[in-house]
């Protein structure tokens, strides 16, 4: 369940209590923060609880990743794979760029040198003998560096090739790395580093939306039918939010039954449309077990949109978000609603509340 239906149902498990916490605090909802957070609710170290306490509500991410770094020291694992894929991508492109560079430059000399004597040898004149002599000496030494040159671009060209297929397995660990194994779709990693990117910029914010969508009353299928079931109603759902959304539109599971998408490029009303032909689609979709004739539906989806002009970062954004999305379930669920200032009254609980 998400934590947007928290208040009404007392937050049952910790995630959802964690993840409020840092929502209503302010930090960044990204994995590391979250298993900090995690740490000092469950209280297993004292010591870690009360230096991220003595931050209080405003806690800065350096501060946050200084603890991480105290008590985690495999927070920096991902960033370092990633350093290293950018370092290598950089330093085969830059070497491309020279082997092209050389070898349009032997080409040309060697093209021009040719040109050259047959010029030369073409005329009728006294020197023509002596022209071919200096000529030729120049010809074989320059057919000396030309073949030393030539052997040099094949060997570079094949430790690019080599390079080339390192750098593809890295791609590909990296694609593996951000995609969740059960609905195919973006992870939460890379849902963050989405979010995070679009404040990199100013310039496409008014045409930027984030829309959380959450199925209705997941626990109940899952406590009815079982996870398997709810599983497969999982990877349903994701591949009907797939076929639903154009091909550039960013598609996570942002965790549990929760989905996130990244639209750019539209206005507000165009990403509200977009929302609702999710929900509809996925309400007229039967889930249906075709071997028993068991009847799972109807699975319906709430959906909360902000536009990324209406936050100063990644965090304000997901939790006004998240905000619409409460606000939406608690509107009667199967529905859309964007974000309005008006809406924060409803979410001001302290989160030490759910501690209990």
């Amino acid at each position: 369940m998400n934590t947007a239906v928290a208040q009404r149902v007392q937050v049952p498990d910790i995630a959802a209590q964690v993840t409020y916490a840092m929502r209503i605090m302010g930090v960044s909802p990204i994995p590391r923060n979250y298993e900090l957070f995690y740490e000092a609710y469950i209280g297993s170290n004292p010591k870690l609880t009360r230096e991220l306490a003595a931050l209080g509500s405003k806690a800065s991410q350096e501060e946050l990743d200084a603890i991480g770094a105290q008590y985690f020291g495999h927070h920096h694992r991902t960033e370092a794979i990633d350093g290293a894929h950018t370092k290598l991508v950089g330093e085969l492109e830059g070497l491309l760029r020279l082997l092209k560079q050389e070898q349009t430059s032997l080409e040309s000399y060697t093209k021009l040198l040719d040109e050259t004597f047959l010029r030369i040898t073409s005329k009728n004149t006294a020197s023509v003998d002596i022209l071919k002599s200096v000529i030729g000496v120049l010809t074989e030494a320059t057919g000396d560096t030309i073949s030393q040159g030539k052997e040099m671009v094949e060997n570079v060209v094949q430790k690019s090739r080599e390079m080339d297929v390192v750098r593809k397995e890295l791609d590909e660990y990296k694609r593996i790395a951000n995609t969740d194994s059960l609905t195919q779709l973006s992870n939460r990693r890379a849902f963050d580093d989405k979010l995070s990117a679009i404040y990199n910029t100013s310039m496409t914010r008014n045409v930027t939306a984030l829309i959380l969508a959450d199925i209705d009353h997941f626990k109940k299928i899952n406590d009815t039918y079982g996870h398997p079931v709810g599983d497969k109603i999982l990877a349903s759902v994701a591949s009907l939010i797939r076929a639903n959304v154009r091909k550039d539109i960013f598609v996570a599971r942002a965790g549990g039954e929760e989905f996130a998408l990244v639209i750019e490029g539209n206005t507000e009303e165009e990403a509200m449309t977009i929302a609702e032909r999710i929900r509809i689609a996925l309400e007229n979709t039967p889930f249906k077990n075709s071997r028993t004739g068991v009847n799972y539906g109807p699975i319906t989806i709430s959906l909360g949109l902000c536009m990324a002009s209406e936050a100063e970062g990644p965090g304000e954004l997901y939790s006004k978000a998240d905000i619409a999305l409460y606000c939406a379930k608690n509107g009667g669920r199967n529905r859309t609603m964007a974000f309005e200032e008006g809406m924060k009254k409803d979410f001001s609980k302290s989160w030490l509340i759910y501690r209990k």
